[in-house]
């Protein structure tokens, strides 16, 4: 055996790390990736500051800038007419944007799941596709298909009926955006759970309707509930899509998201953050409700068992 591979004064090579020495190395690494603590602390000092800088200190400014000329400036701000036209406009968008969805995704997602069929992948794609389109094309598509020079305009204008630059333009938009946020959610549990309850509760007996009621609903609770508040917050929070189908009319089509420009393009500073400091707390309150999920219901959640 050479020096080489004997190591010091003729000893195996394992020998010379054996004891203390090689105990602290590998307490100093990850059991998993074999790193030191300094590049683990190292890269977890990048990520504290990166998420206080573009996370933290936005939010932090939001919320001063919204209480900068004190609570009375701040009140009003938020129950002006406009603002309370644009909350009012946001929350019923979100009531009906969020109920259709929960109806598609369940629909397709069972679909999807239980079922084989012709053309399964392309309407795999066609769910994903507003995570593809720009909100601003996908608003652009609608003022084609339903403005008063577009492919149904002229029917729609002899019968007196606005689609675009009005309420059910910004519904539609809404719902183009959010509709795979609830399906996708479901699609993956659904799959993981295979079809052998549903099998089970049918040769017992019971209904279509039953089943879907007592086994799969269930089932698949709160990925459910997980999926319904990640479309409510992209509901409430739109803005592409709904900044072209609105036609910004103050007081009528302005959602939240559009009353903030409109008041931040006029300089009124103090009122545009005490609006968004609405949106913001939506957005936390929603990472909390989500963080809370995941926390209690692991298991439950799709992609969990996949390490997602």
């Amino acid at each position: 055996m050479s020096e080489a591979a004997t190591g010091w004064a003729g000893a195996p090579a394992e020998s010379i790390w054996s004891g203390p020495e090689k105990k602290a190395a590998r307490r100093s690494r990850s059991p998993v990736t074999g790193e030191s603590d300094l590049l683990k602390a190292v890269l977890i000092g990048v990520t504290v500051v990166f998420l206080s800088l573009f996370l933290i200190l936005p939010l932090a400014i939001v919320f001063t800038e919204a209480f900068s000329k004190g609570v009375a400036a701040y009140w009003g701000a938020l129950i002006s007419p406009d603002a309370r036209s644009a909350i009012g406009l946001t929350l019923t968008v979100a009531a009906i944007a969020v109920p259709a969805n929960i109806m598609f995704g369940l629909a397709a997602a069972w679909a999807i799941a239980k079922f084989h069929f012709p053309g399964k992948s392309f309407l795999i794609t066609l769910i994903d596709l507003p995570f593809s389109v720009s909100p601003v094309v996908a608003g652009l598509m609608f003022v084609l298909l339903f403005g008063a020079h577009g492919l149904l305009g002229p029917w729609l204008k002899a019968h007196d009926l606005e689609i675009i630059f009005a309420v059910p333009g910004i519904v539609l938009a809404t719902i183009f955006v959010t509709f795979p946020f609830v399906a996708r959610e479901l699609i993956a549990l659904m799959e993981d759970q295979g079809t052998g309850d549903e099998e089970t509760a049918l040769s017992l007996g019971a209904s279509g309707f039953s089943t879907f009621m007592r086994v799969t609903l269930p089932n698949i609770k709160w990925a459910l509930l997980y999926g319904v508040l990640l479309c409510n917050a992209r509901a409430m929070g739109e803005f592409g899509a709904v900044s072209v189908v609105s036609g910004h009319i103050r007081g009528k089509t302005n959602t939240m998201p559009l009353h903030v420009e409109i008041l931040y393009n006029e300089y009124n500073t103090a009122a545009a953050f005490a609006v968004a400091s609405l949106l913001a707390l939506l957005a936390l309150i929603t990472l909390v409700l989500k963080t809370l999920l995941e926390t209690r219901f692991n298991d439950a959640l799709p992609g969990k068992a996949r390490g997602h």
